[in-house]
């Protein structure tokens, strides 16, 4: 989207006009949110979608997840504000009593020191999540309001523009591990679509449990293998270590399902506050060269300069073209409150925020 003197809206972007850099991972992976925002299809038809992009565990990070979601949970959701609540909160929230209860006899023993369950329920009340109060040196607690069980299912994409041989091996033994886990309840890799009779992708060794998605150009897209939905609230199976010959015996652990469910609950969260717009947040919106542009795929990230869609590690102050937004743009009020950079920001944000009903 050019700069403008006013700030800038969906009308203002102009279509048809191809940004697409196909060798880029980062521009790929913004195609598939795009599909996924304004075509998946849910297993429940009465479910909305949440897309997010680079989130996951310590185990693993996933390029996209499409979260299905009760649209009454979402929005009660919302009411708690758009910020993520980590497992430690979310422990807290979950068992908040509804009326006035000393805090270790209204939640369940956790898995570690009490101290941290206080910090985490007076950080909930600097929030007006939770309402505490001291009776002695007892600290008592009760809920505003219920936390809603929100999230129906996860669904994880992995996004391989460009499969190569090598990289179809290395995706392989990833999609295995997330299959034998279970953590999401589906899994998927999408990739570039090379319009031959037999895409490259469908010979790949890949877990049959996984499906194949291919984009075309114009952010189309097409399943051309269905996944099989995963055991989530059954016991997984982590693989810590698989030896590349047969001499050697896998290392591995069993995850139970109160784990995969405090874990999908945590990643849910955090999907909710970030999204998949938020790659402003890691580049450089500032730059006299960043738009956002609009094409047959969505809209994007654009640099003037090098007339391509930058990566977040391109888009960064050290690059060769960064040129900051003169200080009379952000300034005044003149053309833009706070300069173009913060007006995409704002635009941003306003789009993210629209697909959280109840946030305010």
């Amino acid at each position: 989207m050019a700069r403008q003197s006013h700030e800038p809206d969906v009308q203002d972007i102009p279509g048809r006009r191809s940004c697409v850099r196909t060798d880029s991972e980062f521009a790929f992976e913004l195609r598939v949110c795009q599909w996924a925002e304004r075509e998946w299809s849910p297993a429940r038809e009465d479910s909305v979608v949440l897309v997010a992009r680079q989130l996951g565990t310590k185990y693993r990070r996933w390029d996209t997840l499409v979260l299905e979601c009760d649209p009454d949970g979402l929005a009660r959701r919302g009411a708690f504000g758009l910020d993520a609540f980590d497992s430690d909160a979310l422990h807290v929230l979950r068992h908040a009593p509804a009326e006035w209860t000393f805090y270790r006899d209204a939640l369940p023993d956790p898995d570690y020191p009490w101290r941290y369950v206080r910090e985490s329920i007076h950080e909930l009340a600097d929030r007006d999540a939770v309402e505490t109060r001291k009776r002695g040196r007892r600290i008592e607690l009760r809920r505003r309001r219920p936390y809603p069980d929100w999230c129906r299912r996860l669904v994880a994409i992995e996004n391989k523009p460009d499969l190569t041989a090598s990289a179809a091996r290395d995706l392989a033994g990833q999609l295995e591990r997330d299959v034998a886990l279970g953590l999401a309840d589906e899994v998927w890799v999408a990739t570039e679509a090379t319009g031959e009779r037999v895409e490259p992708i469908l010979l790949a060794d890949f877990p049959p449990e996984a499906g194949v998605l291919t984009l075309d150009t114009t952010g189309d897209a097409e399943p051309v293998w269905e996944p099989r939905s995963l055991a989530a609230d059954a016991p997984g199976t982590r693989i810590l270590e698989r030896p590349d010959d047969d001499s050697s015996a896998a290392r591995f652990d069993y995850a139970d399902p109160a784990w995969k469910a405090e874990k999908r609950r945590a990643i849910a969260e955090r999907a909710y506050e970030r999204g998949w717009r938020s790659y402003a947040d890691t580049m450089r919106p500032d730059c006299r060269h960043f738009e956002l542009r609009g094409d047959e795929t969505g809209v994007s990230p654009y640099c003037a300069a090098k007339g391509y869609i930058p990566t977040q590690s391109e888009c960064r102050g050290g690059c060769d073209s960064f040129a900051p937004e003169p200080p009379a743009w952000r300034t005044k009020g003149w053309p833009i409150e706070g300069g173009p950079g913060a007006a995409i920001k704002r635009l941003l944000a306003r789009r993210r925020r629209e697909r959280r009903p109840g946030s305010e």
